[in-house]
């Protein structure tokens, strides 16, 4: 018989030992995080970008909010995809290497638009204050003439 070097689903009684009993290099897993990866990048490179960026976070959300039922479909259909059932009732894999990468995205694009902001409002204020001084020095010049 040939010796399984992985624990099932069942036996996985704390966080590392979940860590481990994922094979990383299957095939969908490797898609995953390439998929990951890639929503990285477009966050960064679309900063710029407001409309395109409030799509992207929306689709985001929507795969979060549809986590639950990808679990479940993932659960039915393992094995057409996966060579181990990660899909559990709880959904502590798609939360682990589903969601919460994509969640950490939509955090980061929340904190580049928070820096965004704060740079206008920066900008704004220091327009405001160029032109309080021009005013200023406008006035100044009337009372000497």
């Amino acid at each position: 018989m040939m010796e399984q070097n992985f624990i099932e689903v069942n036996q996985i009684n704390g966080f590392l030992s979940f860590i481990w009993s994922i094979e990383w290099r299957d095939p969908w897993i490797i898609a995953l995080f390439s998929f990951h990866l890639t929503i990285t990048l477009m966050a960064l490179l679309t900063r710029n970008y407001g409309n395109l960026q409030a799509l992207l976070f929306f689709f985001l959300l929507l795969l979060v909010y549809f986590s639950e039922k990808i679990n479940e479909i993932a659960s039915n259909n393992w094995h057409i995809f996966s060579r181990q059932q990660y899909f559990d009732s709880n959904g502590l894999f798609i939360s682990v290497v589903f969601s919460m990468p994509i969640l950490l995205n939509c955090m980061l694009m929340v904190g580049q638009w928070l820096y965004q902001s704060t740079q206008l409002m920066k900008n704004l204020k220091l327009a405001q204050l160029k032109e309080i001084k021009r005013k200023e020095k406008g006035q100044q010049r009337a009372k000497s003439d």
